[in-house]
C-alpha cells in the first residue's frame, strides 16, 4: 500500500485557470513543486539562470503531467530581467496569481575562509532576488486589484542561525522577515504572503554540494532527526501547493516548518561541522570546486 505522506492531496482542478511562476524551477524541490501544480491545473512559468536547464525541465514536466508549461532564462538578482519574467508570464497566460521564490544558493565553508564575493552571491540570489521578484509582482498584483500568493522557500535556521552557512542563514532571515512584514502591509490589497522552512529533502544537485559523502556519517538521520528519515518531496509539494491555494485563504504571514523535527533536536544545521579538520576543510573544498 503506497503510503499516504508520498501521495497529492488537493483536489484535482485547484489551480485550473490559475498560473504560478517558481524561480529554480527546473531542478530539485522546485522541479517537484511545479510538477504537483501542474497535476492540479496549473499554469505554470519556471525561471532558472541556464536557459538550457529551464527549457530541458520545461519538456519534462509537460512530457511527465500534459501541462501548460513555459520556460524563461531570468536571474532574480537583475530586477531588469524579474520584470521581463513578468511580462512573458502575462503574455503567455494572462494574469499570474502566485509566485514562489525558491532560487538559491548555498554552500558550507567556514566564514573567516569566505571572501566578500562569496557572500554577496549568496545574499544577492536569495535575499535581493527574492524581494526584487516579490515587489514586481507584488506591484502588478496592486495595480491590477488582483489578489496573489507569495510563497517563501525559507529554512530552520532562519530564526535559530547555524554555523558554515551564514550568507545563507542571513539572506534566508532576510525573507523571513520581508514574509512578515508584507503580509501585515499588503493584506490590505488580498496579498499573501508564507515561508515554507524545510528540512532535509536529498536533492542531485544542492544537497550532494552540501552534504558530500565525506560528512555522510556526521548527518545520520537516525541521530538527527526525531522521525528518522529524509523528507519525501511530495510531502513538501503537498504543502506548497496547500499554502499558495485558496484553501489557505486565512494563512498570511506564517512560515511553516516541515522537519520531521530536526531543528527541534539541535538548532543550527551545520553546527556539527565544528568537527571538521582544517585539512578536511582543504579536501572537501577541492572536491567541491567546479570542474573545469
Amino acid at each position: 500500500m503506497t503510503a499516504a505522506h508520498t501521495q497529492g492531496m488537493l483536489p484535482a482542478g485547484t489551480f485550473k485557470k490559475r498560473t504560478i511562476v517558481i524561480t529554480g524551477g527546473g531542478t530539485g524541490l522546485g522541479y517537484s513543486m511545479g510538477r504537483y501544480l501542474l497535476e492540479l491545473g496549473a499554469n505554470l512559468v519556471i525561471c532558472g539562470r541556464r536557459a538550457e536547464v529551464v527549457d530541458k525541465a520545461a519538456q519534462a514536466l509537460t512530457d511527465e503531467t500534459g501541462g501548460n508549461v513555459l520556460a524563461e532564462q531570468c536571474d532574480v538578482r537583475k530586477p531588469e530581467e524579474v520584470e521581463k519574467l513578468l511580462t512573458a508570464a502575462r503574455r503567455q497566460f494572462g494574469t499570474v496569481h502566485g509566485l514562489v521564490n525558491n532560487a538559491a544558493g548555498n554552500f558550507i565553508c567556514p566564514t573567516e575562509r569566505l571572501s566578500y564575493n562569496a557572500f554577496n552571491s549568496v545574499v544577492d540570489i536569495v535575499l535581493k532576488g527574492s524581494f526584487n521578484c516579490t515587489l514586481c509582482f507584488g506591484k502588478q498584483w496592486i495595480a491590477d486589484r488582483t489578489p496573489g500568493a507569495v510563497l517563501n522557500i525559507s529554512t530552520t535556521y532562519a530564526w535559530t542561525g547555524s554555523g558554515y552557512v551564514v550568507p545563507s542563514a542571513v539572506a534566508k532571515a532576510g525573507v523571513l522577515i520581508m514574509t512578515r512584514s508584507l503580509a501585515s502591509e499588503w493584506g490590505k490589497y488580498g496579498i499573501r504572503l508564507n515561508a515554507i522552512a524545510p528540512g532535509p529533502f536529498p536533492t542531485e544537485g544542492a544537497w550532494s554540494r552540501l552534504m558530500p559523502p565525506q560528512l555522510a556519517d556526521s548527518f545520520d538521520v537516525a541521530k538527527r532527526i526525531p522521525l528518522q528519515r529524509h523528507g519525501e518531496h511530495q510531502e513538501l509539494a503537498n504543502l506548497a501547493a496547500y499554502l499558495l491555494s485558496d484553501y489557505a485563504a486565512y494563512i498570511t504571514g506564517d512560515v511553516v516548518t516541515i522537519d520531521g523535527g530536526e531543528w527541534l533536536r539541535g538548532a543550527g544545521e551545520f553546527n556539527g561541522l565544528e568537527a571538521v579538520s582544517g585539512e578536511m576543510w582543504d579536501m572537501l573544498q577541492s572536491a567541491m570546486k567546479p570542474k573545469k
